[in-house]
């Protein structure tokens, strides 16, 4: 347990059952009547975010959220199979677990996994990875990088936005937060 007072960006609280991360928080103190803490709150299970105020002092459940870095192995079925590099215990995650990280992971990449009593929250991936191009429509003559953009399918199968002068073959390094090309990678 913590009070109000302890809370931090990061930090995870137990609210009703249920594991919320905090995204943003400010300590109110008006001028008049009590102090509070207005918060911003993800859950980290659905993604649903919400504002939550508590009043300063106030008990709060804090949940010990454990972040180590495993290694992605491969998909069985449904799941995705993850490697804990320091036990190499290996960890079987839902699909709905690793949500949209899905486009972005190769075997053999480093993950940050985020588990709560042994069940795993999210995944957290490098901030952009280097994917490469395995389809887009072939470049014609004159393409700049000031053109447009054209639809490029990765190696993982995720879809994005390239220059219309990237071709099939080309490795790319591509955001992992928003999915942007980010630029063309050369060897």
């Amino acid at each position: 347990m913590a009070t109000s007072n302890d809370i931090k960006n990061g930090t995870v609280l137990r609210i009703d059952g249920n594991l919320w991360t905090v995204i943003e928080f400010q300590h109110v103190k008006p001028g008049k009547g009590g102090a509070f803490v207005r918060t911003k709150m993800k859950n980290v299970l659905s993604g649903k975010v919400v504002d939550k105020t508590f009043n300063a002092g106030i008990k709060v459940e804090t949940a010990n959220v454990d972040r180590r870095d495993f290694q992605y192995l491969y998909m069985d079925g449904d799941d995705f199979v993850f490697m804990d590099n320091d036990t190499y215990d290996q960890v079987t995650v839902p699909a709905a677990t690793v949500g949209d990280a899905k486009d972005y992971m190769l075997e053999g990449m480093s993950v940050m996994l985020a588990s709560n009593d042994g069940t795993p929250l999210y995944i957290e991936l490098p901030a952009s990875v280097v994917l490469e191009i395995t389809y887009t429509e072939p470049g014609l003559q004159g393409d700049r990088s000031t053109g447009g953009t054209k639809p490029a399918t990765l190696e993982t199968g995720a879809e994005i936005q390239v220059p219309l002068f990237l071709e099939q073959g080309v490795k790319v390094k591509v955001d992992t937060r928003t999915g942007d090309y980010l630029g063309r990678v050369t060897e």
